[in-house]
């Protein structure tokens, strides 16, 4: 009998980290092995993870990686959002001592929605279709756009040959110009107990394409966590996605 990936989850009080601590537990071949909340684990929960499961802050989740990468251990699933540069920059330092999976959504939808925008910011080019990501979720999220709508924006913009730094437009405040040819705008909506609506406008001037997804229940990200964690444990450090989670790159 295979012995069971023992995994940790941050931020269990969390919407996300108690979805996926009930999730673990109807997930034969795994079993969890430390929970923890503020102030973040001991050197005993590394040491008894093979993986790590964190759904927090940006803060919180590089200061993690530090952490498992000055102790070689555990692997990290990550999908925290609102991560800074400098942020950014110290989990893929991590990635270089332990392998770690991050992505703004672990929905398998999600992630085959990202392939198909940026193959029709590709075909469609930049002439003539504007880019509009829409984003909707509960009132209580505090960083936007969100990481899936960042997602699907650096899927267009890839999809265009562009970086998306250079072409987004976050905001509209106080803009009169009109709008220019490539740039990717986003829209963002906060309220209620809306778990995630996502959709990619492409809107020319006789016709408009929108792709979307919309997320009912948050137990489909735990579930998609977990199935990071299993395939992510054992792995040769690197940073990964859910595109190779699934087995979609290229």
């Amino acid at each position: 009998m295979t012995e069971a990936i023992r995994i940790g989850v941050a931020g269990v009080r969390g919407r996300m980290g108690r979805a996926v601590v009930a999730m673990a537990e109807e997930r034969e071949g795994v079993l969890v092995a430390a929970q923890f909340d503020h102030p973040g684990p001991t050197d005993q929960d590394l040491a008894a993870c093979q993986v790590l499961i964190d759904f927090t802050t940006g803060a919180a989740s590089a200061d993690l990686a530090v952490r498992a990468a000055g102790a070689g251990r555990p692997a990290l699933v990550i999908g925290s959002t609102g991560f800074s540069d400098q942020e950014e920059a110290a989990v893929r330092a991590a990635a270089q001592a332990i392998a770690i999976v991050k992505s703004g959504n672990f929905s398998i939808g999600v992630t085959v929605l990202k392939d198909l925008v940026e193959q029709a910011a590709r075909k469609l080019g930049r002439e003539g279709w504007d880019i509009e990501i829409f984003e909707a979720h509960h009132r209580h999220k505090r960083d936007a756009p969100s990481g899936t709508a960042l997602l699907l924006a650096e899927a267009a913009a890839l999809g265009r040959g562009e970086a998306l730094g250079d072409i987004e437009v976050r905001t509209r405040d106080a803009i009169t110009h009109p709008r220019r040819d490539g740039d990717i705008g986003f829209s963002v909506m906060r309220g209620g107990g809306l778990v995630g609506e996502h959709a990619v406008i492409f809107a020319a001037e006789e016709e408009i394409l929108t792709l979307s997804h919309s997320a009912r229940d948050r137990r489909l990200f735990a579930r998609g966590a977990i199935e990071a964690a299993v395939w992510v444990a054992g792995r040769e450090a690197g940073l990964y996605d859910m595109t190779d989670v699934l087995g979609l790159r290229g």
